[in-house]
């Protein structure tokens, strides 16, 4: 099912912030490597696509039996009462869902729509080819190098993921909390952070659905930070939320909350179910999508309920579990073919798809890079729209490391280069006779007119890798990728420059947070 792009045009805000060009506000004053200029990718390629149309159907139905048949249930008595009212089948705080109604519901949603930030030029476009990624959100500890083993986050290590996050330029959006800072009390935490992060980056950011006070705080703080009137802030996303149902089939009740309240204010919503086959969801990776699909697009249809046309995505989480120790596994060969046939039922339902860049090594290692690139490539191949953990993910989710940032936007760079339309160039400049030619039968092409011309930008310029051979790379002191990248994450902290702020506009986020937290905060029990 397809339908027009709608993107959403939002009004100039009334008070500038300042801060030049997208580009210059990310490395100002400094540029410890030579890295391409911000952009939205666009994926020039077809999406591999495993199944047939049978296939297709057969998935489509699976997810239609299980929200007819079974149900999910709907922990959020006020999220209950909306899809009874939109047409639903209620039997407590378990939701049926016609697969007609579905459908209905399904249709009013926009194929692709913007975030805009602080910084209008880093506004980003979620839908049709374009491919966004993110840096690491939410693990609950750290590592690196100095350290040598990982600990509890915090403030200043977020603070430290958080400049690479500006920095890097391959990275369009700040996710969650890149660590989770636990010196920071929960009540309090959301406010210290989404501070860090509206001072700190000038990119799209997250607000955590735990509870009615974390996302009112984070949108008024969003608000502030973009100098939004209340209509200007409503009239197209300038933020997201995305939520992780409770598999297997269960929404429960702060995600539910913060996914209402997010709606309502047209702000971006994502949902991306986490099923791990063989544990939340079946063993079959065919059943373990049908299961994931159900769970997401019943959200889907509750955010249409409560306000036609809201700017929603699914996303995809789907892998499998080890069976000898029950632990999670990531970038699997089952981890990539899920995330290709969320994909194609993605497009079946014309709405926007979220992946991720996952692993499940401990350390920043060769198993860490391999599993990463298996994860990024399978988006890729996906055709999906937005990457979280693009950057910094290590031990599934439970370690964010600096280190592992630098290495993976190696990779992530090499993508977007990748996707570039100069390398499929077929004209005649580039089919070059005319140095073919000159060259011959003998001789070479390093001094040809043709590659002095080129040569500069003629391929990807690695910041990270180390291209010598062995003896001049013993020679140079035999340092290790992970190493490189220690020493390239330092450099980059010390000479940060955030991006401007005006100042009115900081002081206003600072009495903000000072009132909020003079008032407690907010809740830690959801």
């Amino acid at each position: 099912m397809q339908r027009d792009a709608q993107s959403a045009q939002d009004p100039a805000p009334r008070r500038r912030r300042g801060g030049g060009r997208a580009g210059n506000a990310a490395r100002r004053g400094s540029a410890v490597i030579d890295q391409p200029p911000w952009r939205l990718p666009v994926n020039p390629d077809r999406p591999v696509e495993p199944l047939d149309a049978d296939g297709v159907q057969a998935i489509h139905d699976g997810a239609m039996r299980i929200l007819e048949e079974i149900g999910i249930a709907f922990l959020h008595p006020e999220a209950v009462d909306i899809l009874r009212a939109a047409g639903c089948e209620v039997d407590g705080d378990v939701v049926r869902m016609d697969r007609a109604l579905v459908m209905e519901m399904v249709a009013k949603c926009p194929a692709q729509w913007d975030i805009t930030p602080r910084n209008p030029d880093r506004r980003i476009t979620m839908g049709g080819r374009y491919i966004l990624f993110g840096n690491v959100s939410s693990p609950p500890n750290y590592w690196d190098l100095d350290l040598g083993r990982k600990m509890p986050g915090t403030r200043e290590q977020c603070r430290t993921l958080l400049k690479l996050t500006q920095y890097f330029d391959c990275i369009h959006f700040a996710g969650g909390y890149p660590v989770e800072p636990v010196d920071l009390h929960p009540s309090v935490r959301h406010l210290d952070v989404l501070y860090d992060k509206l001072t700190l980056t000038d990119k799209a950011m997250h607000a955590y659905s735990l509870g009615a006070e974390r996302v009112d705080d984070v949108m008024e703080m969003v608000r502030i930070a973009g100098q939004y009137s209340d209509e200007e802030f409503e009239s197209g996303p300038k933020m997201y939320t995305n939520i992780n149902s409770t598999s297997p089939l269960k929404h429960d009740f702060p995600m539910l909350d913060g996914w209402m309240r997010l709606a309502r204010r047209n702000q971006g919503l994502v949902v991306t179910p986490f099923t791990l086959a063989g544990a939340m969801a079946p063993v079959t990776m065919a059943g373990a999508v049908a299961q994931s699909l159900a769970e997401a697009l019943s959200a889907v249809v509750l955010a249409q309920a409560i306000r036609p046309g809201a700017c929603t995505a699914i996303g995809t989480f789907t892998s499998n579990v080890d069976m000898k120790s029950g632990a999670p596994a990531f970038g699997t060969p089952e981890y990539m073919r899920a995330t290709q046939m969320t994909g194609q039922l993605a497009r079946f339902y014309g709405l926007p798809m979220r992946a991720s860049g996952v692993c499940a090594a401990n350390v920043p290692d060769g198993q860490a890079m391999w599993e990463t690139s298996n994860s990024l490539w399978s988006a890729v191949q996906a055709g999906a729209n937005m990457v979280y953990h693009a950057a910094g993910w290590l031990e599934g989710g439970l370690i964010a490391s600096p280190e592992k940032f630098v290495m993976d936007c190696e990779i992530v760079q090499q993508i977007q280069r990748y996707m570039e339309p100069a390398l499929c160039d077929t004209t005649p400049d580039a089919i070059a006779l005319d140095a073919i030619r000159e060259v011959g039968h003998q001789g070479h092409f390093f001094g040809t007119q043709h590659t002095q011309e080129r040569y500069a930008s003629a391929f990807y310029q690695p910041f990270l890798s180390d291209w010598k051979n062995y003896e001049a790379w013993e020679a140079a002191g035999a340092v290790w990728t992970v190493e490189r990248a220690h020493r390239v994450w330092k450099e980059i902290v010390a000479s940060f420059e955030p991006p401007a702020m005006d100042v009115a506009v900081r002081e206003e986020l600072e009495a903000f947070v000072s009132r909020r937290k003079a008032e407690g905060g907010a809740p830690t029990d959801f």
